[in-house]
């Protein structure tokens, strides 16, 4: 019997798949499909302080092997999602799950994640610093080593739940800025968060997306997701929930390898709706294939 389970900051997960957030709403649609309750757990769509309509449309663009993304944080509020959201994913749901938390000031942030604190099904605060399809927020926090030890403090002083910062590739040096998260008291580290891209249309000769610029994801970025593990591996001492470009059993062990304790599933769901399911059900097949009996003593076995 090979053995799926790791734990992640303290609790344990039957195994380490996490449909990533923006990917997998707040889980309810998906069990309609099947029962989310094989997860590890999932994180569910990145919640600010107050409702956002999000971006203007166009906001998807297809790239070979990718998407590009624009979405701009759709979302109800954190009231709303603590209000209506949770009551139904509760019904389906009887796991601890991953509540993402995006900002527009350090303010913001410490808001949003006391409210999320307090609820007694979350787990586990990811908190985005590396959204690049937002304005004035998001990645402006995550590419300072200064600004993102400033919101791992303000929300770590008002939380009592692990909290992940969740970091953008899009950095001179990724490492450094997360070592700052950790020695701002950071419980793990999330990443990637997507690659800026673009796509132009030849017809109008403009960019697709009305943002003009967005996050691009897909299998294409595992490469760079996997490079970005492994080098925050040898710098911190905290859990990673490694994501970017993950698509089967295969990557997942590779990403674990690299040096993350879990791993989230981003644009492969809304390709295949069942890939999360489809790929717990194959990693134990692939355990045996590579001579593994238990994921969690695999972590960082690539250094």
């Amino acid at each position: 019997m090979v053995d799926l389970k790791v734990n992640l900051c303290g609790l344990p997960l039957d195994n380490p798949i996490i449909p990533a957030s923006g990917t997998f709403g707040f889980g309810y649609e998906f069990s309609e499909l099947y029962d989310i309750n094989c997860l590890g757990t999932f994180s569910f769509k990145g919640t600010t302080k107050d409702a956002r309509f999000g971006n203007p449309t166009p906001r998807i663009a297809e790239t070979p092997n990718g998407m590009i993304n624009a979405v701009g944080l759709q979302n109800p509020g954190v009231e709303k999602v603590i209000s209506e959201e949770l009551p139904k994913l509760k019904k389906c749901f009887n796991k601890k799950v991953m509540a993402n938390v995006s900002g527009f000031s350090v303010e913001d942030y410490a808001y949003t994640c006391e409210k999320l604190d307090k609820e007694e099904q979350v787990g586990w605060l990811e908190v985005n610093v590396s959204c690049p399809n937002v304005h004035g927020g998001g990645m402006s926090f995550g590419t300072s080593p200064e600004m993102v030890a400033k919101v791992t403090k303000a929300v770590k002083a008002v939380t009592t739940k692990p909290v992940i910062i969740k970091l953008s590739p899009n950095v001179t040096n990724i490492a450094e800025i997360a070592k700052a998260c950790e020695e701002a008291g950071a419980d793990g580290i999330s990443l990637i968060n997507t690659l800026l891209g673009m796509r132009i249309d030849l017809k109008t000769k403009k960019p697709v997306i009305a943002n003009k610029m967005g996050g691009f994801s897909g299998s294409a970025i595992l490469p760079v997701a996997l490079r970005c593990v492994y080098q925050v591996y040898d710098a911190v001492n905290i859990p990673i929930v490694g994501m970017g470009g993950v698509s089967s059993a295969e990557d997942v062990i590779e990403m674990m390898l690299a040096g993350a304790t879990a791993v989230q599933i981003g644009a492969a769901n809304l390709i295949n709706p069942y890939v999360c399911r489809d790929i717990i059900n194959d990693l134990p097949a692939f355990m045996q294939k590579y001579g593994i009996n238990s994921l969690k003593n695999i972590v960082g076995g690539a250094h």
